[in-house]
């Protein structure tokens, strides 16, 4: 395609990696994904990766499944093993979790592998047989302590009640737990992650928490 403001471009794809949207032939969201992998940066690009995979809330959205898979995307790769970018799609893919609900929550459990800080669970359950139980996005349960990113719809009173019940069950198990917002985010996470570190260095020092761990965990 030559048209004024339009750079058009010519690549393979196969069957499977087109789809038909409201009429328009385009490709699917994991195609998508493959093909950003020549211009986005790797934390966006697993942000956007942690995206398609993670497990959607069939309360709020009109989905019970995934957009697709950590599997699926790796047999994506194979199948363009030159396609510009597939080294850091490769990259991307050994980062991507599944419970990443957000992008800032993907990009605060990067800057913690880039601090130095143990991978931590995501979306840990208070309660872990209680599916109605309190949950943090992450967290590290061995350590009590309890990670939250709270978004822009975090505002709103009825959230804010919310969030406050839900903070209060963790600290009266006996919990530490820390929340983040939009600050955090706009400083890539750097005190964000200075007070995760002395947090655990803290869990470390206290008997009712270190007993249930071992230094090697």
């Amino acid at each position: 395609m030559r048209r004024k403001g339009v750079i058009g471009h010519t690549l393979v794809a196969f069957d499977d990696e087109i789809e038909w949207v409201d009429g328009i032939r385009m490709s699917t969201r994991a195609r998508t994904w493959l093909d950003l992998a020549r211009r986005l940066p790797l934390p966006e690009l697993v942000c956007m990766g942690d995206e398609l995979i993670r497990k959607p809330r069939s309360e709020f959205e009109d989905r019970d499944t995934p957009f697709t898979t950590p599997d699926a995307l790796r047999q994506l790769v194979d199948k363009h093993k030159n396609l510009q970018g597939v080294v850091r799609a490769r990259e991307a893919l050994d980062l991507m979790r599944i419970g990443s609900d957000s992008a800032p929550e993907s990009l605060l459990r990067l800057a913690m592998l880039d601090a130095g800080i143990p991978e931590p669970e995501l979306q840990v359950h208070l309660r872990p047989k209680d599916p109605f139980s309190p949950s943090a996005d992450l967290g590290f349960r061995s350590r009590r302590l309890a990670l939250q990113y709270d978004g822009g719809h975090h505002l709103g009173r009825e959230q804010i009640f919310s969030d406050r019940r839900r903070d209060k069950a963790f600290e009266a198990a006996g919990w530490v737990v820390l929340k983040f917002g939009k600050d955090d985010l706009a400083d890539n996470f750097r005190s964000a992650t200075q007070k995760i570190k002395g947090a655990l260095r803290s869990a470390w020092q206290d008997p009712a928490v270190s007993s249930g761990f071992s230094r090697g965990t």
